[in-house]
């Protein structure tokens, strides 16, 4: 089997837990294209040119396929994840070149669906799942030199914004027990795994419902300016708790998280004063924030008004010190005046995000906004807003950068540099890229041969150049996460 991922984080996690699946069912990977008598596409329906890339991908194993069957060698092609779940009817009409079509929650279903695709026949499960969280499943892990891994905690997502397709490909929010999650980290931790990253679609309201003693806990209350489209839940272990748990397991891994929702945090205080005192929680948040005009966001249905999320990141700022921030932005939502658009540009001078994801709106059937709003902001327009909104998070990043210049930072080193074999590189505690030279140096523990940093070791590296992309520096030691917390 030959696997593809397009897409988000999600995305990467769910390759491996199919993949987790099919090795267990007695296929074998390959990187090799040629040599796949399976090949599966784990997909993204976020925006429109996310699918296209995908039927281009299509249009091209079309000709490998029929190449393979003059060989006679066949070869069956699947789609997996969000656009399977969104278009699962027209992927299998569209020049009938797919064999199997499954959803997010039917990766279990994968090796029945492939039997039934061997006998010559289509086989699809788009289901979606009330209860579906793979928590048994181990994923098996395919990512960076084995330095950092994904932990899925919950899927899918009760927010229903009115841009968004995920409620609809990805289902309603379950969350997995913690004791699940808890021997995936230990697992990881026994690997030499130096940095965790809790992943869901919206972390913050995660609840283990797992055991009855979870289910009497009073619902979360949100705070002033905040609102939800669903009634508070009641019950269940929170994330705050998870945090807790997962951040005692290993002194030396970092945790992360992505992605929450600014609506989840006011009331949980404790996530915010975990994140302060624990030295292996990296000080940096995602707020997505989206836009940065109150009348925008009521379309969107966020929950909030900007005065309520800047009002959030002062508590955040004031909370933990130093954290770094990183956001998401849609250009020319529904609507979206050039007075909005300037909101939204201001928002991001105010705020001066570490790190950004911004995107020009595109329109998904299924959403609120394809059923009750009008994409109504000129392509051209959108592509314009888009491009200042870049080049304003561009200068603010680089001035937030620079304020780094001549400190210290703790650096997770993941490899060579990209542009340099003499480089190294890794991220620091707000998950900014650090390049710096892979030179001999002594380690802090007081060793007195130099050593070479490895993937997986923590450096401390002497910031001295900043763009609003990555910092740069030179290399003053090897350390530990402890020791490096201990001396500050």
């Amino acid at each position: 089997v030959y696997l593809e991922t397009y897409g988000c984080q999600m995305n990467v996690n769910d390759t491996e837990i199919a993949w987790a699946i099919l090795q267990k069912n007695g296929y074998r990977r390959t990187k090799e294209l040629d040599e796949a008598d399976v090949i599966l596409l784990v997909t993204c329906s976020v925006r429109e040119k996310a699918e296209q890339a995908i039927w281009n991908r299509l249009r091209h194993l079309k000709a490998l396929k029929a190449r393979r069957q003059q060989a006679r060698l066949p070869l069956r092609i699947g789609i997996l994840g969000c656009m399977a779940e969104r278009l699962k009817e027209e992927i299998l009409h569209r020049e009938k070149l797919v064999d199997i079509v499954a959803g997010p929650d039917a990766y279990r279903d994968l090796p029945r669906l492939l039997a039934v695709a061997e006998s010559g026949q289509q086989a699809a499960n788009v289901l979606l799942s009330l209860d579906e969280t793979y928590a048994d499943i181990l994923p098996v892990q395919t990512s960076a030199g084995g330095t950092t891994a994904f932990v899925s905690i919950m899927r899918g997502c009760d927010n229903m914004c009115s841009y968004c397709i995920v409620p609809f490909t990805r289902g309603r929010e379950r969350s997995r027990p913690i004791a699940s999650i808890l021997q995936e980290v230990r697992m990881l931790s026994d690997q030499g795994v130096k940095e965790v990253t809790l992943l869901g679609q919206n972390v913050n309201s995660f609840r283990d419902m797992s055991e009855v003693q979870f289910q009497s806990a009073a619902a979360p209350v949100l705070s002033r300016g905040f609102s939800t489209v669903y009634k508070a839940k009641p019950g269940g272990l929170r994330f705050a708790h998870l945090l807790d748990q997962v951040s005692r397991i290993d002194p030396e891994m970092r945790i992360r998280f992505t992605s929450p929702h600014p609506k989840d945090f006011p009331d949980e205080a404790s996530v915010l004063q975990l994140i302060q005192e624990r030295h292996n929680i990296c000080k940096q948040l995602h707020l997505p924030a989206q836009s940065g005009s109150t009348r925008v966001l009521e379309a969107m249905r966020r929950g909030y008004t900007r005065e309520a999320y800047l009002e959030l990141v002062h508590h955040v700022r004031e909370s933990v010190p130093g954290v770094s921030l990183s956001s998401d932005f849609i250009a020319g939502f529904c609507g979206e005046t050039e007075e909005d658009h300037q909101h939204t540009v201001s928002l991001l001078r105010e705020v001066r995000y570490n790190v950004g994801f911004l995107f020009a709106y595109s329109m998904r059937q299924k959403t609120r906004a394809y059923h009750r709003l009008q994409d109504d902001v000129p392509a051209d327009i959108k592509q314009r807003r888009l491009e200042e909104l870049i080049t304003v998070f561009r200068e603010e990043a680089a001035r937030a950068n620079e304020a780094m210049v001549g400190q210290s930072q703790l650096v997770l080193v993941e490899g060579p540099s990209k542009r340099s074999p003499s480089e190294l590189c890794g991220r620091n505690d707000g998950n900014i890229k650090v390049i710096f030279p892979d030179t001999e140096t002594e380690d802090a523990a007081g060793c007195k041969a130099p050593v070479r940093a490895q993937p997986g070791d923590y450096v401390l590296v002497k910031v001295t150049s900043a763009s609003s992309q990555t910092l740069k520096g030179v290399l003053l030691c090897r350390t530990t996460l402890s020791r490096s917390a201990a001396s500050h």
